[in-house]
């Protein structure tokens, strides 16, 4: 049976590693195939076409074949638009990426978080520090959501009673959306999550959830870091080791 063979496939690249001394393993984020990885065969060599294309946070077409774990590139495309970020984008873009390898499991489709990255993507390289971290937290709820970690929003999470609008809440690893206690620094009024959970929940993708998280984006840093630490099996994602070590220097 001839293996498959598949074309013009939107796609980013997310890692990539030395394989020989002449080709890398990728691992890449298709929009309809999922995270897969991929054999760049030559692509290190200085003549090869695909060496300045396969950069991360740069909109691919891809095509590729065969049934194996590792499938085989057979070409790349570079599709145009924003120029490679810099700075703390590029840190943040690395974080992303860092984020959908942790969390995305390989061979499994999610079609609209595909595109809700690539608008991210776009946006994070055109952004200040202060904006960075709006468009971050959206990311991170709407990731978290379509993974399936992130209670609702509106209720209490162990009791399932609605909140109350004027009362304070926070998010915590093991038990959801709770009562906020004296200790809780970084809690949200029911008012505020409940946006959130309208934000989640409305058609408009990226946009709604930018709105609802700018007032309150660096009160969700440190619950949603908690939380993503949590579901990554890590104490600390490597990209916010390495901000947190350029900032010391």
């Amino acid at each position: 049976m001839a293996a498959r063979r598949f074309a013009d496939e939107p796609a980013y690249v997310l890692h990539r590693h030395d394989w020989s001394e002449s080709s890398l393993i990728l691992e890449v984020f298709t929009r309809n195939h999922g995270r897969m990885a991929l054999v760049a065969k030559g692509a290190k060599r200085p003549s090869s076409n695909l060496r300045p294309i396969l950069l991360p946070l740069q909109p691919l077409h891809l095509a590729f074949g065969g049934d194996a774990e590792i499938r085989t590139l057979r070409s790349a495309e570079w599709m145009g638009g924003h120029v490679m970020p810099g700075g703390d984008a590029l840190l943040s873009g690395y974080y992303l990426n860092e984020l959908v390898l942790s969390l995305l499991a390989r061979d499994d489709p999610h079609p609209g978080l595909f595109d809700i990255y690539a608008q991210v993507v776009e946006l994070v390289a055109g952004q200040h520090a202060d904006a960075l971290q709006v468009v971050l937290r959206a990311f991170e709820l709407l990731l978290l959501r379509e993974t399936g970690h992130l209670p609702l929003l509106d209720a209490q999470t162990m009791t399932l009673e609605p909140l109350e609008p004027g009362a304070r809440y926070v998010l915590v690893t093991e038990g959801g959306l709770r009562l906020a206690g004296a200790e809780d620094r970084n809690s949200l009024g029911g008012h505020q999550w409940q946006a959130l959970q309208q934000a989640l929940d409305d058609a408009g993708g990226l946009a709604p959830m930018l709105d609802a998280c700018a007032p309150v984006a660096n009160e969700l840093k440190g619950q949603l870091r908690a939380l993503l630490n949590y579901h990554c099996g890590v104490r600390m994602l490597r990209t916010r080791q390495m901000m947190v070590e350029l900032q010391s220097l």
